[in-house]
């Protein structure tokens, strides 16, 4: 495993890849969700996510499950000073706002930020949180309140670095000046659907932020910035042939980067998937994966793109196409 630090080295060391665990205690049950994380750690993996809406939409689902199962794995591993555990707040249904998810979900005013840190305290069964993500964008709410909460719990000791997620590159740059013109804890992660492949112009993909060329750009000017993509095997799409590639991909150059791709998987002996890993880990400013896998064999081929290497000719090739 390799490992890089976040918030420019004032957070926690973590591992290159990020276990994304939204199914885990509810459509990937315990035992699977357990061999999965016991691998991830045996493999030198740190690095884990989750959220207190995971996952609401399944059947019967309250949004406890995921952070829950994690708890009970910490604790029956030993394992919570080795992890480095990221969970989010915002997009938790609140029934006074009705009944259809996700147009009732909380958002993030300051009461709900500071309530959402003490449920998912609970839950994970620790007195901190390593990252803290403000789910979505919630623009019904005044930034400065948002900002204000989120630095309260780091001041407190609840929260360690603090993240955004699913937000518009502007938002994310003001909400950012607006923390450190008063000397506030400012978001220094941002995590949002990020692949090799690139979407249509004005592609739509609902709640889920994409992260564009403009928010790339700025988090490598940021020292203090990490950028973690999530949806980067676009739900096995490069490598099953039962899984489409999402509609918003769906343009002339997809095809080019396709071609790029097996043509650099072939070179490599590597699988695409593990060549788009790959890619994301070696950019100039590596980018963290968020693994959304469901078995150790999904598991077992990410883990062999950490040691993937693509030299200068590859990622040219990769870039161009």
């Amino acid at each position: 495993m390799r490992y890089l630090t976040l918030a420019g080295g004032a957070g926690p060391e973590v591992s290159a890849l990020c276990l994304g665990i939204l199914p885990f205690g509810s459509t990937v049950d315990e035992e699977t969700s357990f061999a999965v994380l016991d691998r991830f750690a045996e493999a030198g993996g740190t690095f884990v996510d989750t959220a207190n809406n995971y996952s609401i939409w399944g059947p019967g689902g309250t949004g406890n499950e995921s952070e829950e199962l994690l708890g009970r794995w910490m604790r029956s591993r030993g394992r919570r000073e080795n992890t480095v555990v990221a969970t989010k707040v915002g997009a938790r249904p609140d029934p006074a706002r009705g009944s259809e998810w996700p147009a009732n979900w909380q958002g993030l005013a300051a009461d709900t930020v500071r309530g959402g840190i003490e449920g998912s305290l609970r839950r994970l069964g620790t007195d901190r949180v390593d990252l803290y993500y403000a789910h979505i964008e919630d623009r019904t709410v005044p930034m400065e309140e948002t900002v204000g909460a989120f630095a309260e719990l780091v001041a407190q000791g609840s929260v360690s670095v603090l993240g955004c997620s699913n937000h518009a590159s502007w938002a994310v740059s003001a909400a950012r000046q607006y923390a450190a013109d008063r000397g506030l804890a400012r978001y220094a992660c941002v995590q949002q659907r990020y692949t090799y492949l690139q979407p249509r112009p004005g592609a739509d993909f609902g709640t889920q932020g994409f992260a564009g060329i403009d928010l790339v750009e700025y988090i490598g000017t940021q020292e203090d910035m990490t950028l973690l993509a999530y949806g980067s095997l676009i739900h096995g799409a490069y490598t099953r042939d039962d899984k489409r590639i999402l509609e918003q991909y769906d343009h002339p150059g997809t095809e080019r980067r396709l071609s790029a791709l097996r043509e650099v998987a072939k070179e490599t002996g590597a699988t695409p998937n593990q060549v788009v890993l790959a890619w994301l880990m070696g950019a100039h400013k590596p980018v963290i994966p968020v693994l959304g896998v469901s078995s150790v064999a999904q598991l077992e081929e990410a883990l062999g793109a950490v040691d993937l290497e693509l030299g200068p000719e590859l990622r040219a090739k990769l870039d161009a196409a």
